[in-house]
């Protein structure tokens, strides 16, 4: 029996700027970020918007060794990752590893909105990097 997701949590954008690109979705959509918050640990400011009720996060990174600095120079402003809402994070972490699925992080991390997280490594998933997320 697998992992059962209970919902698309975000689709993550990495971003330079969130700022521009939030401007123009506004300008162009009325689309506004609705929550943005400081992931300290992850050196990443995040911006939370919905279009057409699919929630997205901007990702932006808040010094130049954050994960996501490293990642904008690799690849510019992209998709970066999809977060799947589990129900039990600690059961998730030990149902990937009895399969050998490769984890950035085997301990949940404190995410945005107080919500725990671990993610899977995009070389376990096709190149797709994936995050489980558990509510508060």
């Amino acid at each position: 029996m697998g992992i059962k997701i209970k919902a698309v949590q975000h689709i993550a954008i990495a971003t330079k700027e969130s700022a521009p690109l939030l401007r123009t979705l506004n300008e162009i959509f009325e689309i506004e970020s609705d929550h943005e918050e400081i992931v300290a640990s992850q050196k990443v400011k995040t911006d939370f918007l919905k279009i057409a009720n699919v929630p997205f996060e901007l990702l932006e990174p808040t010094a130049d060794d954050s994960p996501i600095s490293r990642f904008l120079e690799k690849r510019g402003n992209a998709f970066h990752h999809l977060a799947l809402e589990v129900e039990n994070i600690e059961e998730a972490v030990s149902f990937l590893k009895s399969r050998n699925i490769q984890l950035i992080n085997e301990k949940p991390s404190t995410a945005a909105h107080g919500m725990k997280a671990v993610f899977i490594h995009p070389k376990s998933f096709h190149g797709l990097l994936i995050e489980l997320i558990q509510r508060a």
